[in-house]
């Protein structure tokens, strides 16, 4: 008909994917975040990870937690795995991917830089540190996952603007990367990378704070937006 059956304003949209196997992440993946912060581009794919509990939804709430006064932004592409596959060769990697999804990867810099003896994980994996939406777009359905804008805006000023034509490695080398070291299962996230922009490397650094408000979005995929609280 369409014609939704319940009005879009009366629903509450969750995440995509609530429950995952495993939330991969890639980091210093853009060639403009690298120089931002004056790093060598990597030879190899840098994986971290987030807990599953770090996942909320499109326009969910961000909790700053009590513990950090670094509290940052991240636009990233995610790609969902659809079909399980271990050592997967890069020439065949997409096939594994069912599709993509808008993700901010938010972070405590004091936790990521310098505590925990610098180990990424806290960090990155606090509850509600992954918002991820607005829905997954098949891979069919997108017609070039690495030539799209990617940008993100808090409290309505830009302060990311990208393409994923940017990155260093792309969604094959990444799936076939992590595999050669786990098993991709169907509903795994790959969070691919943020471009320049982010806060902890503006000068003077710039954090967000409770009643911000955060947007980011990816073309052909949508938006999501995330009010820090």
């Amino acid at each position: 008909s369409g014609q939704h059956r319940v009005a879009r304003a009366a629903a509450r949209l969750l995440a995509p994917v609530g429950d995952p196997e495993k939330v991969i992440c890639v980091g210093l993946n853009y060639h403009d975040h690298c120089q931002e912060q004056a790093v060598k581009v990597p030879k190899e794919p840098l994986i971290f990870s987030k807990f599953p509990s770090a996942i909320t939804g499109p326009f969910d709430d961000i909790v700053h937690p009590q513990d950090t006064s670094e509290l940052d932004w991240e636009v990233e592409l995610a790609a969902v795995i659809g079909k399980r596959g271990r050592h997967i060769e890069e020439e065949v990697a997409l096939q594994h991917v069912l599709g993509y999804t808008v993700a901010n990867d938010v972070s405590a810099r004091d936790w990521q830089m310098r505590r925990n003896g610098r180990q990424w994980l806290l960090g990155k994996t606090f509850d509600t540190f992954c918002p991820l939406g607005p829905a997954i777009v098949t891979r069919e359905a997108v017609a070039d996952a690495h030539n799209l804008w990617i940008r993100c805006s808090v409290n309505g000023q830009l302060v990311q603007d990208s393409n994923t034509r940017h990155l260093i490695f792309g969604v094959p080398a990444i799936v076939a990367w992590v595999s050669r070291f786990v098993t991709l299962a169907p509903g795994d996230i790959l969070l691919t990378g943020t471009p320049a922009g982010v806060g902890v490397f503006r000068k003077p650094p710039v954090f967000l704070q409770r009643g911000d408000e955060v947007q980011c979005e990816i073309e052909e995929l949508g938006t999501i937006c995330n009010r820090v609280v």
